[in-house]
């Protein structure tokens, strides 16, 4: 990992207002909680009701779900600021949506939150870190 993307990656490191975080995470251990991350989707989708809707909102939430551990590693490969800032964007975005499928299974009923709350948590923390390091790899 070039040592531009390793200083940008550090702020990753400043505690969000919105999230209080147990450890302070190095771009290694951000690999792997994105990765545990979409493992944990994987292992839920699996798991879902057979209906319709449990099977709709499943696959929107594997594909962005897995996409935030996908799209980080892209961030890791970033050759300049510009791409750093834009693929770290995406995983914003990704992460962001898989709140809200996830969201939306407690809402429509399909899990209780007791089942979603941790994948749920995980998520808005991930949303939290990757915002706050995006703005800082901004200058904002």
């Amino acid at each position: 990992m070039s040592d531009f993307v390793i200083g940008l990656l550090g702020d990753c490191n400043t505690r969000s207002e919105e999230v209080t975080l147990d450890v302070r995470s190095r771009p290694e251990e951000l690999r792997e909680r994105t990765k545990k991350f979409a493992l944990r989707v994987i292992r839920l989708t699996k798991a879902l009701p057979r209906s319709m809707e449990a099977q709709v909102l499943g696959k929107q939430l594997l594909r962005s779900g897995t996409s935030v551990a996908a799209n980080y590693r892209a961030v890791c490969r970033a050759r300049s600021k510009p791409e750093f800032v834009a693929k770290l964007g995406i995983v914003v975005e990704e992460a962001d949506e898989s709140v809200l499928w996830l969201e939306l299974m407690i809402e429509s009923g399909t899990l209780p939150e007791k089942r979603l709350g941790p994948l749920l948590n995980e998520a808005k923390e991930l949303t939290a870190i990757f915002g706050a390091s995006q703005r800082t790899a901004r200058g904002r």
